[in-house]
């Protein structure tokens, strides 16, 4: 015990008397306790002002490695299915084809909308109305409806329906009321949709259209 108060005393005494003095003259613990703050001091400084800035830059550095390894296997897996993709884009391509085939010209809608009505007469149904209302332009295609109202029997308003789905064209029967008139007979009331796709000035147009909105909505943001 009396040996750690010697130590303790010592030790004490070697931190007595160091103001005014040079570092240089200090005794040994005080110099080692500056040295070790100084060390303390210029590890810190260099974490906050060079080793913090290199560990970011590092776990950018990884962070962008892992992407580029992620990027290379997707071209890797890409490469090895190239032949699977080029029959598939050629099958796609020629799904659109047919797609295609099934909307008809601006100048086809005519004989379009008198195919429409032929599967009504040939059905013995008579119309009673038969309007074409304004044209919808969307992207790539043109949306015609026509408001119909056919009055006939159950099995032939039927066919009908059955004949409109198994046009050459796509057209599709919405909003279908089927009343039951006074002698009995039924009528249908239906918007009929029929799609053509857009020649070259009306595509032309929709893109100056998005674009001019594009630029428009840029403007006030």
């Amino acid at each position: 015990m009396a040996n750690l108060n010697d130590l303790s005393d010592a030790l004490t005494a070697q931190f007595q008397g160091l103001s005014g003095r040079h570092p240089g003259q200090w005794p040994l613990v005080p110099r080692i306790f500056c040295a070790l703050g100084v060390l303390f001091a210029v590890l810190i400084g260099a974490w906050f002002f060079y080793w913090s800035d290199q560990v970011d830059s590092q776990e950018r550095g990884a962070a962008e490695e892992e992407k580029l390894k992620t990027a290379y296997r997707v071209k890797i897996a890409q490469a090895i299915n190239l032949e699977a993709l080029r029959k598939q884009k050629a099958q796609v391509g020629q799904y659109v084809a047919t797609l295609e085939k099934q909307l008809p010209s601006k100048a086809e809608m005519d004989a379009l909308l008198s195919d429409i009505n032929q599967a009504g007469v040939g059905r013995g149904l008579q119309f009673e109305a038969f309007v074409p209302g304004q044209a919808v332009v969307r992207d790539y295609y043109a949306e015609l409806p026509i408001d119909i109202r056919v009055a006939g029997s159950y099995h032939d308003i039927g066919a009908f329906t059955s004949d409109i789905a198994n046009l050459s064209r796509i057209v599709t029967l919405n909003n279908l009321n089927l009343q039951t008139a006074k002698d009995g007979a039924l009528t249908l009331d239906a918007v009929a949709k029929t799609f053509r796709y857009l020649d070259a000035d009306e595509v032309a147009a929709q893109r100056k259209a998005a674009a001019a909105a594009k630029a428009k909505k840029g403007a006030k943001s």
